[in-house]
């Protein structure tokens, strides 16, 4: 009896050494913008509540959160996969992007399919496309070692052409004013978990792939030459490892999960490509994965709040005129707490 009470004292220790960092810097954080709401004149407790619980106040707002969340929970996931093992994917935008693309096309191309066979055609377009344009750089690390950071970035803005020939000279809508495609085949789409407001089965998929990853990493031999390539490569490699492979295999996954974010968007939310269709996805994936510190198990939690920020942010500029930057200020801030706090408990 004495054994389990310790061991549940040490688990209940190891949680709140976790937790108790990211409550610190949130209320830092927070305490941190309210001092310039105040300076500014805005009304802070209107502010802070607007920001907190908006995506809970009406159906509506939640269903929008969890619209928010889908993206920022598969950007999270294309990033933190390759940090797992010490690299750093910053195309997430660009895969998301390519991924729609993919995805856009299929569903147009094979407009007249059944859903049984679009919908599994539009996604698995989406995760190929994503894939093959992270393979790219990844690649390029694997052959020549060029650094990953800088042609993932590069790649996101070849992207960013892309989809504006596609939207504006292939598939174009006429009746758009904005570069925008013609809707995908009705089979392409997902179908609605909530009628209204709209909800569709893409968060269904998006937390399946969550559960997948996190499994793979945790729990399978391959996950763990994952885990120990980004612990020590050099020590990976002395024990038979070829931390090369890993690389190349840690980019490509991860490029998969952004394509598939781009998938979802298509055939879930917008139902054809649309220019700007990616938003702040990217950075916001990566304050994510770094405000989990890589831990999967905490990415898709982290990734609810940072919706709920978001949305938040959005209800706030419209009732209360004030700039959605301070939600910036404030997530930026939150994750800069959050890594001193690594350095308050190293000394």
């Amino acid at each position: 009896m004495s054994e389990q009470t310790t061991e549940l004292g040490h688990s209940i220790k190891a949680l709140a050494d976790t937790l108790i960092p990211y409550i610190l810097a949130v209320v830092a954080a927070f305490a941190a913008v309210g001092i310039f709401f105040a300076a500014v004149g805005f009304d802070v407790l209107q502010a802070y509540s607007t920001i907190l619980f908006t995506s809970f106040r009406t159906p509506n707002g939640f269903v929008q959160t969890l619209l928010k969340y889908v993206p920022l929970l598969l950007q999270a996931l294309a990033f933190t996969v390759p940090l797992t093992a010490g690299k750093f994917n910053i195309g997430g935008e660009g895969q998301l992007i390519v991924g729609a693309i993919g995805a856009a096309a299929v569903g147009i191309m094979f407009s007249g399919l059944p859903m049984l066979l679009l919908l599994p055609m539009v996604i698995l377009a989406g995760i190929v496309f994503g894939g093959f344009w992270a393979a790219i750089p990844a690649w390029l690390l694997y052959r020549f070692g060029i650094n990953e950071i800088l042609t993932t970035v590069m790649m996101n803005f070849i992207s960013f052409s892309l989809i504006d020939y596609v939207a504006t000279e292939i598939w174009r809508d006429p009746t758009a004013g904005h570069p925008t495609t013609v809707p995908i085949g009705a089979g392409g789409e997902f179908p609605l978990l909530v009628a209204k407001p709209p909800l569709n089965s893409g968060i269904v998929l998006a937390l399946a792939a969550a559960v997948i990853v996190y499994v793979y990493v945790n729990r399978t031999p391959g996950g763990y030459d994952l885990v120990a390539t980004g612990a020590n490569a050099r020590a990976s490699r002395v024990f038979g490892i070829n931390v090369r492979v890993m690389f190349l295999l840690s980019l490509i996954v991860g490029g998969a999960l952004a394509g598939l974010s781009g998938a979802i968007e298509v055939a879930g939310v917008h139902h054809r490509l649309i220019e700007g269709l990616q938003s702040n996805f990217l950075l916001l994936g990566i304050i994510i994965g770094l405000m989990a510190r890589g831990n999967l198990l905490a990415v898709p939690f982290v990734a609810f709040f940072i919706a709920v920020l978001e949305v938040g942010a959005s209800a706030m500029q419209r009732t209360m005129m004030i700039p959605v930057e301070f939600v910036f200020i404030v997530e930026a801030l939150i994750l800069l707490f959050v890594l001193l706090s690594d350095v308050v408990r190293r000394r």
